[in-house]
């Protein structure tokens, strides 16, 4: 078995996925699928890639499944910080803020 990191085995190959959203009026929708494995290999069928984050905010992330799962945890402890400090949810706007500054720190 070759369990090194660029090998069939590793788990660098397991990532990947698709998210989509959109809206209209007075509606939006997101979806995604619910696949985690590699090439025609299927490890479940049931992998979370959208989030809730509040009431009326959800993110969908794709990807490497420990980042996906580390991203999602760190935005939500990040979003329970601000609405302590500010004593009110979130607006979207700015929790894409947040987003973009979590994404962006460790380029």
């Amino acid at each position: 078995m070759n369990c090194n990191l660029t090998g069939k085995h590793s788990i660098m190959n397991y990532n990947g996925g698709a998210v989509m959203a959109m809206r209209g009026k007075n509606c939006v929708a997101i979806a995604a699928d619910r696949r985690y494995g590699i090439q025609a290999q299927m490890v479940t069928t049931d992998f979370q890639k959208i989030f809730p984050m509040g009431d009326r905010l959800f993110i969908g992330l794709a990807g490497l499944a420990t980042d996906v799962q580390t991203v999602a945890q760190r935005l939500k402890f990040r979003l329970n910080l601000y609405e302590l400090k500010e004593g009110r949810q979130i607006k979207p706007k700015t929790f894409m803020s947040m987003v973009s500054n979590l994404l962006y720190e460790r380029r």
